[in-house]
């Protein structure tokens, strides 16, 4: 083999390549990664919410979450799903009475951040009361 054919066969496997490359993109929400002389940001927890108000026991509801620079993600009480890190999710829960979630975030920093809230359960059995309203003159 020539040495030109070489050149030849060298370069245009160094031009696919790049040419490959190019074409790999990161999809929208999911992480960059960063060069090791960045220096890492501190965690954000921008969303935490539920996807309903308040609910029935033995009704569903789910948790969402939008976190930047997090590298642990922990929800208390335990969610089956929440363990893995993402940028954003939700996560299905199924409280059998009103609970209190907690929502931690631990960055590559050290830093944590941390939001809760409160998911309301009504109990279908407890009939609600009939709101009356009296008039006094």
């Amino acid at each position: 083999m020539s040495a030109s054919l070489i050149r030849l066969t060298m370069g245009t496997l160094s031009l696919v390549v790049l040419v490959g490359l190019s074409l790999l993109r990161v999809p929208a929400g999911q992480v960059r990664l960063r060069p090791l002389s960045a220096q890492p940001q501190p965690v954000r927890i921008l969303r935490f919410y539920a996807t309903i108000g308040a609910l029935m026991a033995g009704d569903k509801a789910q948790l969402c979450y939008n976190v930047e620079n997090a590298r642990v993600i922990k929800i208390s009480p335990a969610v089956e799903t929440a363990s893995s890190v993402s940028p954003g999710r939700c996560v299905e829960v199924h409280p059998d009475h009103t609970t209190h979630y907690t929502l931690q975030a631990e960055g590559f920093d050290g830093s944590t951040a941390v939001r809760s809230l409160t998911l309301p359960v009504q109990d279908p059995a407890v009939p609600k009361l009939p709101v009356h309203i009296a008039m006094v003159w």
